[in-house]
């Protein structure tokens, strides 16, 4: 069977940065390279795009080594075929799949799966509505409170409009948790119980998005799951993540091997597991989210079960939760790439079915 070419995109103009050339290095390194030809291109803190040329060996074990992305990326369409196009001269790329390797803004947003839209490209992952609601946590728990799913109380908020100390006290207790509303890996939260602290927290959330949403504290056990699928998902097992930090910071879950215990499946009762499991796809469709997802929820001691977000393009690291719950569940990461490529392809070949002309 002739080969397909994969695009790995990863990098970005985010604070998610280097996480995401993380993801890429284990992706790379986990994919079948007996049935695919892979394309790599990464995206700088500017916002520059570069290729690594295809004659060049990339050594799957070490890290990284960006100093070899040389070529500049264009678009190109030939004989209405979308390309990649790497530096001026160079033969043109197909692209049969484009896996976007991109955590936080402009890469998990909408913003980019919108450009794949525009190119006709197939992509693993989200559409451009499930990635952009999925993004934005304000929006997201607006939606799952519409369907009926039950979360924490919260408030969202702009700089011009923020709530008091003394009204967060009042409406949700102490401490919470202040977060930019569009970022993730526990990038700018804060954890609050001060006055003092509250303001502080609030300019470092402001520093990363224009939106923050602060939510009450949640006592529990923090469980997450992992959906794989489009029309109709699956979920794996959950898993138990236990911080032995103050919470579970971006330190914690990046810099710190031992600043976190992980339990797969999670220490519960098979009763809690499979309430879970259930939650998580309810949670998946609606958020009209396609190909895969993490959602997080919080097991309280009562046995209720509060929703805390979704994460519409996982951490793909050698300690990522999601490629560990599936492997924990019996599909192996290079064969969890396969079915995330086939999902991709599988929504392209639907959409083509749809007509765009009266």
């Amino acid at each position: 069977m002739e080969k397909l070419n994969v695009a790995i995109i990863f990098g970005g103009k985010s604070a998610e940065h280097e996480i995401s050339v993380r993801s890429a290095q284990s992706i790379i390194h986990n994919i079948d390279r007996e049935k695919y030809h892979i394309h790599l291109i990464f995206i700088d803190k500017e916002g520059h795009w570069k290729m690594m040329p295809s004659k060049m060996v990339f050594e799957l074990d070490h890290t990284l080594n960006l100093s070899y992305f040389t070529e500049d990326v264009a678009f190109a369409c030939m004989e209405n075929t979308k390309l990649f196009l790497p530096g001026e001269g160079n033969t043109p790329i197909k692209v049969d799949v484009v896996f976007p390797v991109l955590h936080g803004p402009y890469g998990e947003d909408g913003t980019i799966q919108g450009l794949f839209r525009i190119l006709q490209l197939p992509f693993v992952g989200c559409d451009v509505m499930g990635s952009a609601a999925g993004m934005d946590k304000d929006v997201m728990k607006r939606l799952l409170i519409e369907a009926g799913i039950p979360i924490g109380k919260y408030l969202g908020c702009y700089r011009h409009n923020a709530p008091s100390f003394e009204e967060i006290e009042e409406k949700l207790g102490l401490p919470v948790y202040i977060k930019p509303a569009k970022m993730g890996s526990s990038v700018g939260i804060s954890k609050v119980e001060t006055k003092s602290a509250y303001s502080v927290a609030l300019e470092e959330a402001f520093k990363y998005d224009h939106k923050v949403v602060i939510e009450e504290n949640i006592s529990g056990m923090e469980i997450e799951c992992a959906v794989l699928g489009n029309r109709f998902p699956e979920a794996s097992t959950v898993g138990r993540i236990t911080s032995f930090h103050d919470f579970y910071t971006y330190d914690s879950k990046y810099l710190d091997d031992k600043g976190f215990k992980i339990e797969i499946p999670a220490p519960i009762d098979p009763a809690s597991i499979e309430a879970i499991r259930k939650m998580a796809i309810r949670v998946f469709q609606a958020l009209e989210s396609e190909g895969l997802g993490r959602i997080d929820v919080f097991l309280k001691e009562n046995g209720e079960i509060l929703v805390n977000e979704i994460n519409t393009l996982p951490g793909f690291t050698n300690i990522s939760m999601y490629p560990m719950l599936w492997e924990k569940s019996g599909l192996v990461y290079p064969d969890l790439i396969d079915r995330l490529i086939g999902l991709a392809i599988e929504r392209w070949e639907a959409d083509n079915l749809l007509k765009s002309s009266i």
